[in-house]
């Protein structure tokens, strides 16, 4: 494969004629339903526990507010990233298209912003299945290093494995934890009681308080990053383009589909808790819907059954994540914005350092905080600023390049991405609101990244990576254009 440059600081891989050959994913490997199944994994934990806090912030009207902007966010933004992944089907996801609107610096940021969620979010759940396997008592576990441990050894090894058999352990454990948050809802919803939604104290001093906003109007605000606590992830899906079949039109009916199943999930987990243990009692919990099942003593059996259900569902969630993860790192160091030795691929064409380097990372993280909070806090940030380049990055395309083919169009086109573009800024300045220290190391983590790209690795891109070629075509056919 002869060197050549495609666009400034661009080169191919020097000196390796099967650079692609050596970084390349098994094709094929998930369909619609695995992607759907993917879809909701991702994010399926944020149901079991994260949201209520938002309470402690907004109170239940604040709350459900915060979490009808932020499902509106995720749809509008789902529904661009639908037409960017048709247009780019490869494991770049958000990072291929923002290089494409937004040129090398908007790709790198972009992506580093997304792998910054993907790397802290599984550390943080990985705390908390520890705390869960603790509070049930198995294994008579005095200290949840050994989980940690585990959890990454374990599910890394499936992943290792292959894709396919990745992909389908995580849609069942996804079931499982689907299935009983509808039996939960079923059970609370039989003990609603509507004046337990606006039983905390309203704030006099707050602006705008009253029993439905305790904390005032800017409650409302500080509540978003837990609103998003719903969906966080599913903006995940377009990074398994390279194993799906026939992306085009795979991807954006998978993204649809599981984020219709979140927003019904969100909207009967929220009420049917809120409702039947009460907003005062589950501002804190760190176990809401148990908390709500054992308000009254009635609901051991099946609260007992819900917490089993729980651990299921942040075990789908840490597992996914440690795909997504992969995948961002895996694009990134294939194209050389990452040392590109993270993105080979082993016989069975899994990105083996993409998945161990992260995976190593995390559980140092874990093992040595014991601060999932304060992580996953880290890691919205991140998520809120990938949010806003990947929406700008539609409506730059749809504005620059009008007549690029689109084999899936987004509803609404511009003022639909523009919405989600508006909320992603109004919730990353949420984040300060909520954790500043987190904002701040986040922050921090990306100027070293940014450091490391400007001084380094732009100069060093791989032309014949997809995303970059993708880019070169463009700017090739704007040259003849404007000839």
């Amino acid at each position: 494969m002869a060197e050549r440059t495609v666009s400034s600081g661009s080169s191919g891989p020097s000196g390796s004629s099967g650079y692609l050959e050596k970084r390349s994913l098994r094709r094929g490997s998930a369909g619609p339903l695995l992607l759907t199944g993917l879809g909701v994994a991702y994010v399926v934990s944020g149901d079991y526990s994260g949201w209520n806090f938002g309470l402690a912030h907004g109170g239940f009207g604040g709350l459900a507010v915060a979490a009808a902007l932020m499902g509106l966010m995720y749809t509008c933004m789902v529904f661009a990233l639908a037409e960017l992944a048709a247009i780019l089907p490869t494991a770049g996801g958000g990072y291929g298209f923002a290089r494409r609107a937004l040129g090398p610096w908007g790709g790198f940021l972009t992506g580093t912003a997304i792998l910054i969620e993907y790397v802290l979010a599984p550390a943080a759940i990985s705390i908390f299945i520890g705390d869960y396997v603790e509070s049930l008592h198995l294994f008579d576990l005095t200290s949840s290093w050994p989980v940690y441990l585990s959890c990454f050894v374990v599910f890394i090894g499936i992943h290792l494995w292959g894709v396919g058999e990745a992909l389908r352990f995580s849609f069942l454990v996804t079931g499982v934890a689907v299935a009983a948050l509808l039996v939960f809802a079923v059970g609370a919803f039989t003990d609603f009681d509507t004046t337990r939604l606006n039983d905390i104290p309203a704030d006099p001093h707050a602006f705008g308080s009253s029993s439905w906003l305790p904390f005032g109007l800017l409650g409302i605000w500080a509540a978003f990053p837990f609103g998003m606590w719903f969906f966080l992830g599913v903006e995940g899906v377009p990074l398994a383009a390279e194993e799906t079949r026939d992306p085009a039109r795979t991807l954006p009916r998978a993204m649809a589909t599981s984020m219709g199943i979140l927003l019904l999930l969100a909207l009967l987990t929220f009420l049917a808790a809120t409702g039947a243990g009460g907003a005062n009692a589950l501002q804190e919990a760190g176990n809401p819907l148990v908390t709500a099942l054992d308000a009254d003593g009635k609901g051991r059996v099946l609260a007992r059954i819900v917490n089993y259900a729980g651990l299921a569902g942040l075990i789908a969630s840490f597992f996914s994540l440690i795909y997504a993860g992969s995948r961002q790192l895996f694009a990134l160091s294939r194209a050389g914005y990452l040392p590109r030795v993270l993105s080979l691929t082993s016989r069975r064409k899994a990105p083996w350092l993409g998945l161990l380097v992260p995976g190593t990372i995390g559980f140092t993280l874990a093992a040595a905080t014991g601060d999932g909070a304060r992580m996953l806090n880290v890691a919205v940030f991140g998520a809120t600023i990938s949010y806003a380049l990947m929406s700008l990055s539609h409506i730059v395309l749809r504005r620059r390049e009008p007549g690029l083919p689109r084999p899936y169009r987004t509803p609404g086109g511009v003022a639909t991405s523009t919405t989600a573009f508006v909320l992603a800024c109004a919730a990353l300045v949420a984040t300060f609101l909520v954790d500043v220290t987190a904002a701040l190391i986040a922050l921090a983590v990306y100027a070293v990244a940014a450091g490391y790209f400007a001084l380094y690795s732009r100069h060093r891109l791989v032309a014949n990576a997809p995303e970059e070629e993708f880019a070169a075509l463009a700017a090739a056919e704007a040259e003849l254009t404007r000839e």
